[in-house]
């Protein structure tokens, strides 16, 4: 099971209400909101193995050097350090999140240069038995894969109910399988992240031409080819979207060759650090939580 771990801890803290406190008053909604989740994930799914992905570098260079508007609008205006905007109480509560994790024994994994979907690409890929990603990020659709067991926790809502995302709910949903998926999201586009997409191509286009077409290389040959069905408007949007095109697959695709650090990801039974770890959930007011993760842990299948 792999957790793209600031995606969740940022449903957590807006799912979770704010009066979830320490005893000095800071809020604690992201942290407790995080460790409920993961309770309940444990429990509903029962890895063998846990790994926490994190964001070493959440817009990195070579991905901007692509698409220079790439989650631009993200960035505070007024950083100076180039820090993604977040929450004034939620940042604090991250270093706890990661001190959590950590003496919990939750292999927490990030790569300088990479993104956490990168982490989970390269993991997803490398794995020999079924992987579940539990993400709130559409993006990581493109590794749904049916024949290597790979799937897509989706949280619907917060961090309550989750969708189960497969081959089957990606063609009911986007008419695309998750092979397909990241040629639909460069032709969509995603304002979110700063990728304009082509001019006309929204969602049920990009994957009605896949289908017709097969992939956005056919796509591009057929927009080439003046004998092709394409109507005039979009042939010309695609030609004149060109440009984008040639560098919105890297920026779109996960990647799959992070050079990954060496790390345990086997489920703990127990804590690492239960000095470590009572410290902070005294200090922090963690108590349910840290114990409901650690029964649930305990009890793991």
């Amino acid at each position: 099971m792999l957790l793209d771990t600031a995606s969740l801890y940022f449903r957590a803290y807006f799912g979770v209400p704010d009066s979830l406190r320490s005893p000095q008053g800071e809020p604690v909604n992201a942290v407790r909101g995080l460790l409920d989740f993961i309770s309940r994930l444990v429990h509903d799914h029962g890895p063998d193995q846990l790994v926490a992905c994190t964001d070493a570098d959440w817009r990195p260079q070579w991905r901007v050097d692509l698409i220079p508007t790439y989650k631009t609008h993200r960035v505070a205006e007024a950083a100076q350090d180039g820090e993604e905007e977040v929450p004034d109480t939620l940042a604090p509560q991250v270093p706890v999140i990661e001190q959590v994790l950590d003496a919990l024994g939750i292999a927490r994994v990030g790569v300088p240069d990479y993104e956490a979907d990168d982490v989970i690409g390269t993991l997803a890929t490398r794995a020999t038995g079924p992987v579940r990603i539990v993400t709130g990020d559409r993006d990581l659709f493109q590794l749904v894969d049916d024949a290597r067991g790979v799937q897509v926790v989706y949280p619907v809502k917060g961090v309550g109910a989750a969708q189960l995302v497969d081959e089957a709910a990606l063609l009911e949903k986007y008419g695309v399988t998750g092979a397909e998926y990241a040629d639909m999201a460069a032709l969509r586009g995603d304002p979110s992240d700063g990728l304009p997409g082509v001019k006309g191509i929204g969602e049920k286009t990009a994957a009605q031409l896949i289908r017709e077409y097969g992939d956005l290389a056919a796509i591009r040959a057929a927009a080439a080819d003046s004998a092709s069905k394409l109507t005039p408007a979009r042939r010309r949007n695609l030609l004149e979207g060109a440009a984008y095109l040639d560098v919105a697959p890297t920026v779109v695709r996960v990647a799959t060759d992070v050079p990954l650090p060496e790390f345990d990801p086997v489920l703990p039974r127990e804590p690492r650090d239960p000095v470590a770890l009572e410290a902070l959930t005294s200090r922090w007011g963690l108590g349910s939580s840290v114990t409901r993760l650690l029964e649930t842990l305990a009890a793991a299948r």
